[in-house]
């Protein structure tokens, strides 16, 4: 391992020069295949927090597909259903725990995750490796890769695909800095452990979770951890659903996670489940088709542009809106973190009509008796958790 490592240009090619390095000691990681870039590190770091994060609260492996320095898609290993198999296109492969964790991250919010990078709690094995392999990404750091993984990964992108090896002993300073306009920032790394501990206090008349809403919360707080605030997290089944990053307003995150919960949960409608594609049909064209079918302004489009109509074998029929609220109304069981508090109901408005049933954020507005009200009309638990979770 080195003490520095000289990168190609910064966040964009007129910033140079452009470097990692440690004050103290030698950097953490081998670059095993490619060049990572300044950004990939950012993601590569970033990312391996959070599955190393997630791998200790939950002891399951545990998988990020990151972009832009915030999470797309975030998943501990739960088994997946059928259905779950095919709208993630895995159900032709063989799946390890692991696999199945990426998997999940990855499928959740494909056209996030479109030129991703990867972070694998555990030694990345074949299985993942030939998943990561067909998709449109720039990279992977895990703690290691079996022999046959690192062979299938070095062939990628023909030979430049970024393959990093992180130490996952290594131990970080507690105290961290960085410059902004020349000027040092410095404070006390963000260690607060996220655990079952913090769902003690339930201002709602409902005060309890079940163990599959305990471990959905840890998931949607672990992913606000590393999520470039404000931010908020849907998450069902071991996986983020639905992630709302980097907007000003509290209910623009809200919004847009619940909006990217919808898509992931109206991909399962037989309708869209069903499309009618041709064979041959590369990824990205087919995910970029399914999601302006389901999105509701733009549907008709997909039946009167004939750039569209290059896709299908027949045309589709409409997926009207009537149909996709009745869809969504069967959606249930959504848990819901926040980085901070709610200043206001509207919040949990918006997550009704996505399935939430359970909610963990810090608490301390001084519109909380309003936000409880809420909770309480449509039957949700809600914790105050007392830990605020901005990442900037």
């Amino acid at each position: 391992m080195a003490k520095e490592l000289e990168l190609k240009y910064g966040c964009n090619p007129n910033q140079k020069p452009s470097r990692i390095f440690m004050e103290e000691g030698e950097l953490p990681i081998q670059v095993l295949n490619g060049r990572p870039g300044y950004i990939n590190f950012l993601d590569a770091f970033n990312s391996w927090q959070l599955v190393k994060e997630l791998k200790e609260a939950t002891g399951l492996p545990a998988a990020a597909s990151f972009k832009h320095v915030s999470p797309a898609g975030a998943a501990v290993a739960v088994e997946l259903s059928d259905t779950l198999k095919k709208i993630y296109f895995v159900d032709d492969a063989k799946l390890s725990p692991l696999a199945t964790a990426y998997a999940r991250a990855r499928g959740a919010d494909r056209m996030s995750s479109y030129g991703d990078f990867i972070a694998l709690s555990d030694v990345c094995d074949e299985e993942t490796a030939f998943l990561i392999n067909r998709e449109v990404s720039d990279g992977v750091i895990a703690p290691g890769y079996t022999d046959r993984a690192l062979e299938i990964l070095k062939n990628k992108r023909k030979g430049t695909y970024n393959v990093i090896q992180i130490d996952p002993s290594y131990k970080p300073n507690p105290i961290e800095r960085k410059q902004v306009y020349g000027i040092t920032f410095e404070q006390g790394r963000n260690e607060v452990k996220l655990d079952e501990s913090l769902f003690k206090e339930f201002p709602t008349q409902k005060k309890s979770f079940t163990s599959e809403a305990k471990r959905d919360l840890l998931i949607a707080l672990i992913t606000l951890k590393y999520t470039q605030s404000n931010s908020v997290c849907y998450a069902k089944d071991g996986q983020a659903i639905g992630i709302g990053a980097g907007q000003q307003s509290r209910i623009h995150c809200t919004r847009l996670a619940g909006n990217k919960a919808d898509i992931w949960f109206l991909r399962q409608h037989p309708k869209v489940m069903n499309l009618p594609f041709k064979e041959g049909i590369r990824r990205a064209d087919r995910d970029n088709t399914i999601d302006v079918y389901i999105s509701e302004d733009e549907h008709d489009d997909v039946l009167r542009d004939g750039a569209w109509q290059q896709f299908f074998t027949e045309q589709p029929s409409v997926f009207t809106k009537e149909e996709k609220r009745a869809w969504l109304d069967k959606m249930e069981k959504v848990a819901l973190g926040s980085d901070a508090f709610f200043p206001f109901g509207d919040n949990i408005e918006r997550a009704h009509k996505s399935g939430v049933e359970f909610i963990a954020q810090p608490g301390g507005s001084v519109r909380d008796d309003n936000v409880i009200e809420t909770c309480d009309k449509y039957g949700m638990t809600m914790t105050f958790t007392g830990v605020r979770l901005f990442h900037h």
